[in-house]
């Protein structure tokens, strides 16, 4: 069978159910109540299915100079990953109810790890609902299996490398939070509204469709282009508030054949710990 590095259309995932070389993971996740998507998860999910909660088991402990979702110890995640019944040479399938916005932050940890046949589910479970495709409400038996991790430290790019990296105008900083996030009229998260001065706004919600599903290749090729104009792909850092909905871009990227973006894990939750640092709250 093939092997799935991006996306995943439910009718593949659906055809897969049940193979012992497959493993499926929920991510519903919500900030504002961080226990309901284990509880969603609970009433129902894809038969199989695991469950990640973004701040057990997708972060590590927050630090006084860290954002509010730091990289997990590599070899803590592989083990999590393990105990789901990943090996080396499965394929995992990530979901949840929100466009990819969790999923895509354990398909870009899964391939800091060097596992690379890792996809999202596209259109998640709203869309798994609408083919009427099953859910179960139990819980699946771990395997206990593991991955070897063999980390790629390039996919990320650390706070003063950034700043150095802006100053050189060696880098293009794309920020996936919401554009009057980004303006700094609202904040509704961090202690402190703005951008870093800088960076351009490409919220994640624009990689979708008006179905929720991400915009065909060529599509989103076209938009990152433009966005780009005229630097390498490699030249982007994605960020956002903690490092997660910052994956959603680098997976499009990935699925519209641009590689080698990085992440700015501690993102804005980050940047502002120190006040030294300058903030910028204009369009751009």
């Amino acid at each position: 069978m093939a092997v799935w590095k991006t996306l995943i259309p439910p009718h593949a995932l659906a055809e897969a159910l049940g193979r012992p070389d497959w493993v499926i993971v929920d991510t519903r996740f919500d900030l504002a109540a961080p226990q309901s998507g284990r509880a969603a998860y609970a009433a129902g999910h894809i038969p199989g299915a695991h469950y990640a909660h973004l701040d057990d088991d997708l972060a590590g402990p927050i630090r006084p100079d860290t954002g509010r979702h730091p990289l997990p110890d590599p070899s803590a995640l592989a083990a999590r990953l393990g105990e789901w019944g990943l090996s080396d040479t499965s394929q995992l399938v990530v979901y949840d109810d929100s466009g990819g916005a969790l999923a895509a932050r354990l398909w870009w940890l899964t391939r800091w790890l060097g596992h690379d046949a890792v996809a999202v589910l596209d259109g998640g479970l709203t869309g798994w609902r609408e083919l009427g495709l099953p859910l179960e409400a139990k819980e699946p038996v771990a395997r206990q299996h593991g991955i070897t991790p063999r980390e790629r430290p390039e996919l990320a790019i650390a706070t003063p490398e950034l700043a150095a990296a802006l100053a050189a105008n060696d880098v293009l900083l794309v920020d996936a939070r919401a554009a009057a996030r980004f303006r700094g009229e609202v904040e509704p998260i961090d202690t402190r509204a703005g951008h870093v001065p800088g960076a351009v706004s490409h919220p994640f919600q624009e990689n979708l469709g008006a179905d929720g599903r991400f915009l065909a290749e060529r599509e989103l090729r076209a938009r990152y282009q433009a966005l780009l104009c005229g630097r390498e792909a490699a030249e982007l850092v994605s960020m956002c508030g903690s490092g997660v909905t910052a994956c959603h871009n680098l997976l499009a990227l990935e699925h519209a054949g641009l590689h080698g973006a990085r992440l700015y894990v501690g993102s804005w939750s980050e940047w502002i710990r120190d006040p030294r640092r300058p903030i910028a709250t204009a369009a751009k």
